[in-house]
């Protein structure tokens, strides 16, 4: 057998194309195959797809291929264009590659099963290629993996925000609550970005009037968001936020207080971490820091309190607490905690739904590790584009459907 009847078998390359040539350099440690098309062979328009159309000119393209062995491959062809009476002159598409791509498909599908084990630029030395390239790789064939999600039976969605780089280019990450995947991301952390997702919704076998919880942080933007565009939704307020904003509070009064207290200085974390979690000699600290009668350790206790809320067995029982703790904390004399206690109690229905909706701070807490680890996967680039992409990609369940 010939070296290129043989090269023609293991590429699955089928009349009219033929494989005519394979060079093999070993100083440059590659493989060149050429591929041609017979004389006279006609091709389907790439457009309208009517078969038959003759062959107009061509262009000489080149694929990067699977490594033979350890050498790189390629694959060049004269790719016909085709003259169409109903579409005009258009260039034909290959059957190893899809259009615009200067890989073939299964290079591209080794390069997709390895980014999702790998951070891109760790899969870009490991096939000797920019990682810019492959980028393009990972952009196509998650836009059509979302492209096809079926949203049909969404109901409870969680919403959060996270930034590309510290303090700067936000976006909004939509989980399904219920199948623990990430349906859509999108630029920004404004109320806009739920009507982006309404849309996104809508456009995916759904309905927005379908989704019945939303657990979202006390944002402003979101609530309006949530408000206009989600209107059959009840809204849970994400137990960690709403932990976070009283935390948030006792640190600053700790701050305000360390100016004439310096026994606070460097104590922030004794007052801001549960005791369990503190070491033997950080909780006697503590202990001593709590006989002062500072205003951060009254602060700190109303932390505490605030925190039981959330341990009541029933809706009844954390309504009765949480009031409870509103009297103390709005009679604490402490501006920030006092803050706090009027936003907490501004949206005192949606902190109180965590009780009916059952929406586990868990899952919370697992999409932000994912979301982390998004992070660490797309370091080095300087886009949100990336960092969506491959959120999608490793906390989406997306099919992809790579080439095989």
């Amino acid at each position: 057998m010939r070296d290129t009847d043989l090269f023609q078998l293991a590429l699955g390359i089928t009349s009219p194309w033929f494989v005519t040539a394979a060079d093999f350099d070993a100083a440059k440690k590659r493989l060149d195959i050429r591929v041609d098309f017979k004389v006279g062979s006609r091709f389907a328009c790439p457009d309208c797809k009517a078969d038959g159309r003759p062959v107009h000119d061509t262009t000489e393209k080149t694929w990067r291929h699977l490594d033979f062995f350890q050498h790189q491959a390629f694959l060049t062809a004269r790719v016909p264009r085709v003259t169409c009476p109903e579409c005009g002159v258009r260039q034909v598409d290959v059957p190893w590659a899809r259009k615009g791509s200067g890989f073939t498909l299964l290079f591209e599908a080794l390069a997709m099963t390895l980014i999702t084990h790998m951070p891109v630029a760790a899969a870009a030395r490991l096939v000797g290629e920019h990682d810019t390239r492959l980028w393009r790789i990972v952009f196509h064939y998650v836009a059509e993996a979302v492209a096809r999600m079926d949203l049909s039976n969404l109901r409870r969605v969680c919403i959060d925000e996270t930034a590309a780089r510290r303090g700067h280019d936000y976006i909004s990450i939509f989980v399904d609550m219920d199948e623990r995947r990430v349906v859509f991301v999108t630029d920004g952390r404004d109320a806009g970005t739920i009507e982006q997702f309404a849309d996104h919704v809508d456009a995916h076998n759904c309905d927005a009037s379908r989704i019945k919880q939303v657990c979202i942080d006390m944002s402003g933007a979101f609530i309006k968001g949530v408000t206009e565009n989600l209107t059959e939704a009840e809204i849970t307020f994400d137990k960690l936020h709403a932990v976070k904003l009283v935390n948030d509070a006792v640190d600053k009064a700790r701050r305000a207080e360390s100016k004439g207290r310096p026994e606070l200085k460097r104590s922030r974390y004794l007052w801001l971490r549960n005791e369990p979690s503190l070491s033997a000699e950080s909780r006697a600290t503590l202990a001593t820091l709590t006989r002062l009668h500072l205003k951060t350790a009254r602060a700190y206790q109303i932390r505490l309190a605030f925190q039981e809320v959330y341990q009541q067995p029933s809706r009844p029982w954390g309504e009765l607490l949480l009031d409870r703790w509103y009297s103390w904390a709005i009679r604490s004399r402490l501006d920030p905690i006092k803050d706090a206690a009027r936003t907490v109690m501004k949206h005192r229905d949606g902190v109180l739904s965590w009780f009916d909706s059952g929406i586990a701070n868990g899952l919370i807490e697992g999409i932000n590790s994912l979301v982390q680890a998004a992070k660490a996967k797309a370091r080095g680039c300087r886009s949100t584009r990336t960092l969506k992409a491959i959120t999608y990609l490793i906390a989406g369940k997306l099919d992809l459907t790579l080439p095989t």
